[in-house]
C-alpha cells in the first residue's frame, strides 16, 4: 500500500509518501510545496493544489493522510490550515484517493506510542521506522511522512481487529 502523507499550510505544504512491503515501510519520496506568501489567499492556494495534482500524479498513492488543523489560541492560523486540508481533500477526492484525516496527538501518539511528543523526537522515529540515514528536512516533509506512517499504522491495526472477529 502506498500512502502519501500531507501536512497541510497555505504558504508550506509538506507531502511525504510512504509504502508498506510486508511489515516494513519504505520513503518514496517527500517534500515541500511552497509559494510566495506575499500573494493572495485564492493564488496560493490554487498554487498548492497544482503543485499538489503533480504530486499525486506521480506517486500515485492508494490513500492519503492528511493533518487536522490544531485550534488553540490562534484561530486564524487554525482556519488558514483548514483551506490548505480542503485543497488537500479535493485533490485526492477528484482522483478518487480514499482520504483519512488525523489530529496532531494521532500522528504523535501512533508515531511515537507518546500523544505530547516533540518534533525533534518524531523526526528521529521517523528517521528509524524508515531506515533513513538521518532525519528527514524540512519539518513539514517530516510530518508528512510522519502522518503516512501514522495511517500504516491505523491500516495495521485495523486489520489486525478484523482478523480477531
Amino acid at each position: 500500500m502506498r500512502i502519501l502523507g500531507i501536512d497541510p499550510g497555505t504558504v508550506k505544504m509538506g507531502y511525504g509518501v510512504v509504502e508498506e512491503d510486508a511489515d516494513t515501510a519504505k520513503m518514496i519520496e517527500c517534500g515541500v510545496l511552497t509559494c510566495r506568501a506575499t500573494s493572495d489567499i485564492e493564488e496560493r492556494l490554487a498554487m498548492l493544489y497544482q503543485q499538489l495534482i503533480q504530486v499525486i500524479a506521480r506517486a500515485k498513492p492508494d490513500e492519503v493522510a492528511v493533518e487536522e488543523p490544531f485550534v488553540s489560541d490562534n484561530v486564524r492560523a487554525a482556519l488558514s490550515i483548514g483551506r490548505a486540508q480542503a485543497i488537500a481533500i479535493l485533490a485526492a477526492a477528484q482522483k478518487g484517493i480514499p482520504v483519512f484525516r488525523y489530529s496532531p496527538a494521532q500522528v504523535k501518539q501512533r508515531v511515537s506510542s507518546y500523544g505530547g511528543s516533540g518534533k525533534q523526537q518524531i523526526q528521529e522515529v521517523v528517521r528509524l521506522r524508515l531506515g533513513l540515514p538521518e532525519a528527514p528536512q524540512p519539518d513539514d516533509a517530516a510530518d508528512a511522512l510522519a502522518l503516512a506512517l501514522c495511517h500504516l499504522q491505523e491500516t495495521q491495526l485495523s486489520r489486525l481487529l478484523e482478523e480477531d472477529q
